[in-house]
Order: structure tokens, then sequence, then C-alpha cells
């Protein structure tokens, strides 16, 4: 799966934009010490070893609590929305417990489902490490709603090998790479100079932050499409340079969203992507094993990281559990710093603590840029429902793919964007 959860939108939202207001089913005034605690993780393609660390969190916390089971069920991310759904109606059917990615909090939020967890996180000892920036990818309006399981940031991939025979370097500012990637692919027309991709909105969106951009703007409970302002779209135009036949063809890279465009490197094809830490194992596995290196991506001036959109799921309460304090106890056990480690030897999740983090970047080089990319600055979307309608549409990507294999201009494109979020902001 690893983030594909993130690009995609949820469909149980309210219309509707900020403030978001919670509604749905009642919390429960029952509070259950003994039975059956449920719990939604999500599968994966690779879930073995997860599922091994979620083994060991069930049977420390079954031996703790005497009486108490936990029924663990692995849901796909696809069927996500209408599982969600259905559990937000009936909570006889929902599980205690939840894993979901920080993109479909907005919405889950405003539908009723997951608990205000505030109290419990600033109550609990571990909770005062958690990256402050990642921790607010768990919040509406100030309050937190689920426990960041692990994060996931891009920065740049190059092939070592390539690089060394060209005698080039990394880039150290974002203007410097298309140059760069038109100068490996005149040297070696078997290679993309760059892999990037016209659905590939997290790989461009530290263009336009970098530049000054941004999605939108909020003022008071309303709002706003910024991606047509000039800062927006300087940072797009200079992205889109990159989906060029001396560069990345628009043939062969207008359609890719992330995943496809981590596999051409992958495969061996590109001499740089814009990848996350949660695609090391896959990379190791492949024709670029051994040959590539990672720096953080470059900013607007030379010494400077573009910030990273802060992608991550969460771990939630569900409302309407009649087992409130247990599924708090197991959120904070399987959510905290032993199992955080424990998965991130497993699945190579870039644990949330400021702390564990530096652990494991001091043990693992190649954690460094990522956890520099953290430290420099992330950002998120608009936390407001509305942004799972715009990214359900594909408002974006739209505007991307016009413009890279459509030859529309930037200022057409990204007014049209404009308009849409905005009828998706307003409605």
């Amino acid at each position: 799966m690893r983030f594909v959860l993130l690009a995609a939108a949820c469909s149980v939202v309210l219309a509707g934009c900020a403030p978001v207001t919670s509604s749905g089913p009642a919390t429960q005034s029952t509070d259950e010490k003994t039975g059956q605690l449920r719990v939604w993780l999500f599968d994966e393609v690779n879930r073995g070893p997860k599922e091994e660390v979620v083994k060991q969190a069930v049977s420390e916390f079954q031996s703790a609590h005497p009486g108490v089971t936990v029924d663990v069920q692995y849901i796909q991310v696809s069927t996500r929305a209408e599982r969600f759904k259905a559990a937000f109606s009936d909570p006889k059917s929902a599980p205690d417990v939840a894993e979901f990615g920080n993109t479909d909090l907005a919405g889950y939020v405003a539908a009723g489902g997951f608990a205000d967890l505030t109290k419990e996180t600033a109550d609990w000892a571990e909770g005062k490490d958690f990256v402050p920036a990642v921790l607010d990818t768990a919040k509406v309006e100030g309050k937190t709603y689920g426990l960041p399981w692990y994060v996931g940031v891009r920065a740049l991939y190059y092939r070592t090998d390539v690089f060394t025979e060209l005698g080039v370097q990394p880039p150290k500012t974002l203007d410097e790479i298309a140059p760069l990637a038109r100068k490996i692919r005149a040297a070696k027309p078997d290679l993309l100079g760059i892999s990037a991709g016209g659905k590939y909105t997290f790989g461009m969106l530290p263009f336009v932050w970098a530049n000054g951009g941004d999605l939108a703007k909020v003022s008071g409970a309303k709002f706003a499409s910024t991606i047509d302002s000039a800062e927006a779209k300087k940072g797009i135009a200079k992205y889109t340079e990159l989906i060029a036949d001396d560069i990345c063809p628009p043939a062969q890279c207008a359609g890719n969203g992330g995943d496809a465009s981590v596999e051409a490197f992958r495969a061996g094809k590109a001499a740089m992507v814009i990848g996350g830490d949660f695609n090391r194992k896959s990379v190791d596995a492949s024709a670029a094993a051994g040959k590539y290196a990672v720096v953080p991506l470059p900013g607007a001036t030379a010494g400077s990281i573009a910030p990273a959109f802060a992608g991550g799921n969460l771990l939630g309460v569900m409302k309407g559990t009649e087992r409130r304090t247990l599924a708090n106890q197991f959120l904070q056990l399987l959510g905290g710093k032993q199992y955080q480690r424990k998965m991130f030897q497993a699945m190579g999740n870039l644990p949330t603590f400021a702390d564990v983090q530096a652990e494991v970047a001091k043990d693992d080089a190649f954690e460094q840029p990522f956890i520099k990319t953290l430290e420099a600055g992330t950002r998120f979307v608009p936390v407001t429902p509305s942004w799972a309608k715009i990214d359900a549409q594909a408002v974006i990507p739209t505007m991307l793919q016009q413009i890279a294999a459509e030859g529309k201009d930037v200022e057409t494109a990204t007014k049209t964007a404009a308009e849409s979020m905005n009828a998706a902001f307003t409605s």
C-alpha cells in the first residue's frame, strides 16, 4: 500500500468547509473494562511483518488485561470509505480502534466518527515527545483526534553511478533540477532525467510551497483557493517543466502518480525521483539497489530544503466505543515508542516521536535526509472535509496533466483548478 491511501480521498464527509463540526453517533456513556476490543488496521501487500508486530502488541495487552480479547481485522484501503461510513452509522458494527490516513481526518471528524483524544494525549507521558508538526496532522481546530502512528515525507533519490559517470552533483536548488535532468537525459537518452508525474500531487507541492505559494488560504470559517497565485504558479511551472520530451516525456510520464514515478526509478529507467522514506525497501529490492543515495529536496535557495507534505497514518478511537478506556490503552501501546520502534524495524515506518527519530537516524544514515526534511518544516493539505471532494475530483492532477500533456498554459490551467476548488469549498 505504502501511502497510496494519502492520495485517495474519503467519501465519508459532510458538506461545507472549516470550521469542521462534528456530528454523527453520540459518544457512548458506558465504559466496559472486559470483553472484546475490535481493531481495524490497513491491509498491505507485505502485511506479514506488520501483522507480526501487531500480534506481539495484542499478546502483551491481553496478558495485562485478563478478561479482554483483541480482535484485529485488516481492511482494504480501496474500500475504507464504505467501511467507515457504515461504522459511523452503526456503532455496533464499528471497531473500537482504527488506523486511518491523516488526509481523511477532517472528513471523519465532520462525520462524527472519531473521539477527541486531546486530554488523553496531553496526559500521556510519551505524548510530549511527538514531533509538533506531525502531531498537527492529527488535529482539527486544535483538538487531537488520533495518535500519529508513522510519518512519511519525500526527498530526492538519485543514481550515484550515473552521477559519478557524468561528473555531476545533486541539485542545490529547485531551479537546478530541470537543467541537470536535461543534461543527464542528453548524455543517456535511455534514462529519464528525473521521473516526474502529472498525477504526482505530493511530488509537485514542495515546488509550490518552496516558492511561497499554497493550495488555499482560510479566512474565518472559509477557505479560498490560492493555486492560481503568482507564487503557486511559479512552483507549478517549475514542476511541469520536468514533464517534457528532453527530461520525462509526457507520453510516458504525464499519467504517472507517485507509485509509477518511483517504479521507473526502481526499474533503472530514471536518474532521479522524488520518493518517500517508505519507498526504501522496494528500491533496495530493485535494479537501483546499491546504486543510489538520497538528499533532501532542495528549496528555492541554496542550503534550504523544500517543505514536504507530511503524510502518514493515525490511530484513533471510535466515538461510539463502549470500551473507551481499553481502546485508549491499546492505542497508546500500539502507537507508543516501543512498538513504533518495532514497526520501523519491520516495515521501515518512520516514527513520529522526536527522540525515536533521532535514535533511528543515528543507527541508519538513510533516514537522515528525511528527518532533516521534517526538521526543516513540513506542510499539509487544507484541513476541511471539502478537501476530500477536491481530491476525489482529481482537481490538482487534472491541472498538471493539462499543462504537461495538453499544452495548456499555467495561467489558464490554474485558474480552472482554482474555480473547481472554490466550488468545493463553498458547496
